[in-house]
């Protein structure tokens, strides 16, 4: 998949496409429905598929700390849209300029001159432009103008619940990880590279790999039964730690460690990814690194204890 990274490094060969535009965070069933509409369309004009997202995302932009969890990062989001097959991804920058611009003003410069869309997909609820004018009805209406069909794809909908990504970070927070693999499609994880950290965990017997996770939050919070894959592992056995380590330091990032059970290998500078199972205890903050220790100690046993009696 081609990533084309802003507006001014579109190229003439890249007019002509069917395209779609959105948020796509966590990339779920109703993302993956737009998509597959997205691919139909474009296999049938035989153009390529255009897939446009906007870094930051706009409500991380106006307020960064605020701003809900990001489901996934954007190398995550750029991995799963290249599995959907989409053939090219345009990230824009959101920036003041993009901010002011009016939904016509992007329209004209980023559908019709600069991609030559000939067909829309678009999510029955997406809204862009500093007017918020910016929906199904108003691209329909340009394109009458300048040629091009925009069609909406409707809202995907799993046992009475509608899928979106604000539902999806409620059911993390409550590690319900069954229903958001079900509207996911696929298990939640979190991948990274893995860097180096404090050293905490060598020093008391349990060594972690720390993960970049490249956002502010995450959409979960606590300690994790977990499977790692990546760096020569496959769905091997750990026990996570998401949060801000409140016994360490005082951080306001998410942090992401993971301990593997019966296993000490070297993973620094190698991506990983982290499946979460089953969630073990909020986070805490203990009075001692001993107290921690007993903790973490007790996290290990619990772990075992939980894949001991669950086959996944």
């Amino acid at each position: 998949m081609e990533l084309i990274r802003g507006l001014h490094n579109l190229r003439p060969r890249h007019r002509g496409c069917v395209a779609t535009i959105g948020a796509f965070d966590g990339v779920h069933l109703g993302h993956q429905a737009v998509i597959n509409h997205l691919k139909s369309k474009a296999d049938e004009l035989r153009l390529p598929s255009t897939v446009i997202v906007f870094e930051p995302l706009p409500r991380e932009y106006f307020a960064p700390v605020k701003a809900p969890a990001r489901i996934m990062s954007f190398r995550e989001k750029f991995r799963a849209m290249e599995q959907l097959g989409v053939e090219r991804l345009l990230r824009i920058r959101f920036n003041e300029a993009l901010q002011e611009m009016s939904a016509r003003q992007f329209v004209e410069d980023v559908f019709v001159a600069g991609l030559g869309v000939r067909y829309v997909v678009l999510g029955d609820d997406f809204r862009f432009g500093n007017d918020r004018q910016g929906d199904i009805h108003f691209i329909q209406r340009y394109g009458e103008a300048h040629g091009y069909e925009a069609v909406p794809t409707p809202t995907e909908e799993w046992q009475g619940d509608r899928v979106s990504s604000t539902r999806i970070r409620q059911v993390l927070e409550a590690a319900d990880f069954d229903r958001a693999e079900r509207m996911l499609g696929r298990p939640y994880c979190i991948s990274g590279k893995v860097i180096y950290g404090r050293q905490l965990g060598q020093t008391i017997g349990t060594p972690t790999a720390n993960l970049q996770l490249h956002r502010l939050r995450a959409p979960l919070a606590g300690v994790y039964a977990v499977q790692v894959s990546g760096g020569g592992l496959h769905q091997a056995q750990g026990v996570a730690n998401v949060g801000v380590r409140p016994t360490v330091d005082d951080s306001i990032k998410a942090n992401l460690e993971v301990h593997l059970l019966d296993r000490n290998i070297q993973l620094y500078g190698q991506h990983i990814e982290v499946c979460f199972r089953h969630k073990l205890r909020d986070e805490k903050k203990f009075d001692s690194v001993e107290e921690l220790r007993a903790n973490i100690e007790r996290d290990i046993e619990n772990t075992r204890s939980w894949f001991a009696q669950h086959q996944v």
